[in-house]
């Protein structure tokens, strides 16, 4: 008798909860293809009653002192330190990612709280004396009340806490609604915060579908909407969001580029082009798709990438030696293979095929598992799909281009603007690529340029539907608004009635 997979519900108001949908969606280890769980779905009920939670918290959250609520923040921050082991085993399990990888992933993750937890310098206003005669002005950052975060499976601990900490550190409360494929990490994330103290109904979980994300925007208690994922679905949400007057911050998909000029170290670009293009599986906003080789470079750099490339360590995430694991879901497999399809039939050049993977080699009860290597194409061009189009998965395109002229202009012609790198000895085209690149977030001689805790994450184009970037200084700003205040004293008036502009005087 086969034994029934665990259930996975919500989190809400300070506990568990079941909710009152019975809909379901199946939760695999993606690395054997068994289903190891059966995630519960919200419905608009449910959603409204984790809305409900945070409404009710919200007044006494955002009276906490900014001293007190960094406390909790700093007492969560030592108990993910103790547990970020365990919330990477979770990733891997659900995710696939090696396990190596998914530390990393909750290490910056972890920055992100640091410094949320310095949320009573982050909140100072300015202030001016005198800015007229007997009056003084100045500024405040204030809560914008129930928040909530759409976030997707490449990433199940770090994106949500691009957004959880900051919103929570700086008085809000925080509704999350994490992938459906992955949606461990996030109740491990609810019970640590319990722990931490945080009062009930601050962190809420609701897992769902779009269902939920419907939901969520449509919601009038709901304040602002924090989201990362395809471009297509990030522009929807913006634009719903926006008809329902709220703030919407929508991170959206990538192409992200790497030009080799001529002069590049060779082994340094190899390597990172092997480990952006391939690490995680490709399944990265950030992951390197496209490398533009430049002049003559390419017939130097494509046989050591081919090598590399076809000496790939693709195995179970647990194992230590795992370089690549396997794709998060069935689906996602075959659509990368149907971009390899298409690739081969327009004509590009498949040096390494991973569709011929042998599940084998990745371990003991893999034979089921979502896997295919990495997969290689050279002379790859603009107008092909593999190179329009966001693959997500490990395929690496290689176009060649005659100058760094015209490899920027490609870069800059792209739809998207997320990230892009350019490995170069010479420091005049390092300073003219990072000055003239239309992409948002750019790497010189670094292959995935993700800034840290304190910079903010954001591309241009068609990666980022909104004004702010996630996280940062930025961040404050989106979960906060701005109050300014002017005050005079009665002692100071005694001019009457006045009926033009006040003027500083």
């Amino acid at each position: 008798m086969s034994k029934q997979p665990p259930s996975i519900a919500h989190h809400i108001g300070g506990r568990p909860y079941a909710g009152g949908s019975q809909r379901s969606h199946p939760v695999y280890n993606p690395a054997r293809g068994e289903v190891a769980g059966e995630v519960r779905l919200a419905d608009a009920a449910d959603v409204a009653a984790a809305v409900a939670a945070a409404q009710a918290a919200f007044p006494a959250w955002a009276e906490t002192p900014p001293i007190r609520r960094a406390r909790v923040m700093f007492k969560f921050l030592e108990l993910l330190n103790r547990h970020k082991d365990e919330l990477a085993r979770i990733i891997t399990a659900e995710h696939g990612k090696v396990f190596s990888d998914a530390q990393g992933e909750v290490s910056r993750g972890i920055d992100i709280v640091e410094f949320a937890c310095g949320v009573p310098q982050l909140l100072k206003g300015d202030y001016t004396d005198q800015v007229s005669t007997g009056i003084d002005n100045w500024t405040l950052r204030q809560p914008l009340g129930v928040v909530a975060g759409v976030t997707p499976f490449n990433f199940p601990a770090m994106v949500p806490m691009w957004m959880f900490p900051i919103a929570i550190a700086t008085g809000n409360t925080f509704v999350l609604k994490p992938s459906p494929i992955d949606p461990g990490a996030s109740l491990l994330v609810a019970e640590l915060f319990a722990q931490a103290g945080l009062p009930d109904g601050v962190f809420n979980v609701v897992q769902g579908d779009k269902a939920a994300v419907d939901a969520l925007i449509e919601h009038p208690d709901v304040r602002a909407l924090s989201f990362v994922g395809s471009t297509p679905i990030a522009h929807q949400i913006y634009q719903a969001g926006a008809r329902h007057g709220k703030r919407v911050q929508a991170l959206g998909g990538a192409k992200n580029h790497m030009v080799v000029m001529p002069d590049a170290d060779l082994d340094q670009a190899v390597d990172a082009l092997v480990g952006a293009a391939y690490g995680s599986a490709g399944e990265r906003c950030m992951a390197i798709s496209v490398a533009l080789l430049v002049g003559d470079v390419g017939d130097r750099l494509i046989p050591r990438l081919v090598e590399r490339t076809r000496a790939l360590q693709v195995r179970d995430g647990l194992h230590a030696d795992a370089e690549m694991g396997p794709i998060v879901s069935r689906a996602a497999l075959d659509r990368i293979t149907g971009y390899i399809e298409s690739g081969v039939a327009e004509g590009a050049q498949l040096l390494v095929d991973g569709r011929g993977f042998d599940a084998a080699r990745a371990g003991a009860g893999c034979e089921r598992g979502f896997w295919i290597g990495g997969t290689l194409f050279d002379h790859v061009q603009p107008t092909m799909r593999i190179y329009r189009e966001e693959i997500f998965g490990p395929v690496l395109s290689c176009l060649r281009v005659a100058d760094f002229a015209a490899a920027l202009d490609l870069v800059n012609a792209h739809e998207f603007g997320n990230g892009v790198s350019c490995y170069t000895r010479d420091g005049h085209i390092a300073r003219e690529f990072s000055r003239r690149v239309q992409v948002g977030m750019v790497g010189i001689n670094v292959p995935i340029p993700v800034p840290m805790a304190w910079h903010g994450f954001g591309g241009w184009k068609a990666s980022l539907f909104g004004d702010l970037h996630a996280y940062g200084e930025e961040g404050v700003r989106f979960y906060t608004k701005q109050k300014s205040v002017m005050q005079r004293w009665p002692e100071s008036t005694g001019r009457g009635a006045e009926f033009a502009m006040p003027t500083a005087r």
